[in-house]
């Protein structure tokens, strides 16, 4: 007998490990909305470079009435501060475009739109015009308030503006499920 070799292969299945980043808008907005409706919490969004498209995605979900609670959208100065209550002082300091900002839009939010208890913000510079050596085009502060923990964070998105606006609001929505889900 000849000594043939016997070749084992071995098919391994990797796991399926789908991250948040791998989800589609619709599928964040979905997680957002168990999240939300196990606790009993409703949602405002403060949107400035994203124009009002978080709060038309959450939106864009059958039911969302019991969790979503309303949307302002901020897209000039005088508006966040009449409608959000940023005091003109910070923006004056900082730019519109700054964490103090973001920070008092997801705290505005709150304040103005009780039951809620979450609030996502967002302020950026979708371009492809605006931007500033410090404050490119594709920068974005990020604002979350929950459960009165309020979390700010800086981005920077490649792109042309939708890209930039659509990245924006997959991050925001991203961002808030983990948040909720650590919660």
């Amino acid at each position: 007998m000849d000594s043939s070799s016997t070749t084992t292969t071995t098919t391994t299945t990797a796991e399926a490990t789908t991250t948040l980043a791998d989800l589609d808008t619709p599928a964040l907005v979905a997680a957002v909305a168990g999240l939300l409706q196990k606790k009993g919490w409703m949602l405002a969004t403060a949107e400035s470079c994203t124009g009002g498209l978080i709060g038309a995605a959450c939106t864009e979900l059958a039911g969302s009435s019991a969790w979503f609670e309303r949307g302002f959208i901020t897209y000039s100065n005088e508006a966040k501060t009449e409608i959000l209550g940023v005091d003109a002082a910070l923006i004056a300091a900082n730019g519109a475009v700054s964490e103090p900002v973001a920070r008092a839009m997801a705290v505005g939010a709150i304040a103005r739109s009780a039951p809620s208890r979450v609030a996502l913000a967002v302020t950026g510079v979708a371009g492809p015009t605006g931007g500033t050596p410090d404050k490119p085009v594709g920068t974005v502060w990020f604002g979350w308030s929950v459960d009165g923990q309020v979390r700010t964070e800086r981005r920077r998105f490649d792109g042309d503006r939708a890209t930039v606006r659509a990245a924006t609001v997959h991050y925001a929505l991203q961002t808030l499920v983990e948040l909720l889900s650590a919660r």
